[in-house]
């Protein structure tokens, strides 16, 4: 028998904590929250997004907030499971074919899951009720494709494996600093993941709406 005492390995520090998406949520409310106070220019903002879904820490993600005053508190010191952080909605297609268009409010985040299925993710008559909207994909042997409108900022972060991820549009960017911005997250098995603005369909007052909600 052993009995020689070992100590226990030390517990990380919490800077060092892999970043949840409760965490990357919080520090996305302060950049869109700075954005639209005029803290940060819209080529900061994007260029900050970009690096809060590339980070792992939470003391990463701290460093990207730690000159706005928005901040109450750095992200390592305060991770929170913020309510309603869950997925808003979930699109299911499963040798099927499922769809969201038309004038429909999406919610921060979507979830849709395509198995030998279809869905379609329209939005282009969107109600946008934030600014940042997330969709996380998954498609096995499936097609999943969304389309949103010329002027809004799209992000695409994915890989496929003997499949198709592709998100286009990304350098056109949006020409109001205010407008929304669709982040598509995805993983494609044998499947096919394509994201793209549709020219032509805008989203007018872009401004004007987010900050009458800001001043609201």
């Amino acid at each position: 028998m052993d009995l020689e005492k070992h100590p226990a390995p030390a517990a990380a520090a919490p800077s060092e904590l892999r970043a949840s998406d409760a965490d990357r949520d919080r520090i996305a409310q302060i950049l869109s929250d700075a954005l639209a106070e005029g803290r940060l220019t819209a080529e900061e903002h994007s260029e900050r997004l970009d690096s809060l879904y590339a980070f792992k820490t939470v003391g990463e993600l701290d460093v990207l907030v730690r000159d706005l005053p928005a901040a109450p508190g750095s992200a390592a010191a305060a991770p929170v499971t913020a309510p309603g952080s869950g997925w808003t909605e979930t699109v299911v297609a499963v040798c099927s074919a499922s769809a969201r268009k038309g004038r429909w409010r999406p919610g921060a985040r979507t979830r849709a899951v395509s198995v030998m299925g279809d869905i379609n993710i329209d939005l282009t008559e969107a109600v946008f009720e934030q600014q940042i909207t997330e969709i996380n994909v998954t498609s096995v042997l499936g097609n999943v494709e969304i389309i949103v409108p010329e002027n809004v900022t799209l992000r695409g972060y994915g890989s496929g494996v003997l499949g198709n991820f592709e998100v286009s549009g990304q350098a056109r960017g949006a020409t109001d600093p205010q407008a929304p911005v669709v982040i598509v997250r995805g993983f494609s098995l044998l499947g096919n993941i394509e994201a793209r603005p549709k020219p032509g369909a805008r989203l007018v007052d872009l401004a004007q709406k987010f900050r009458k909600r800001m001043e609201g």
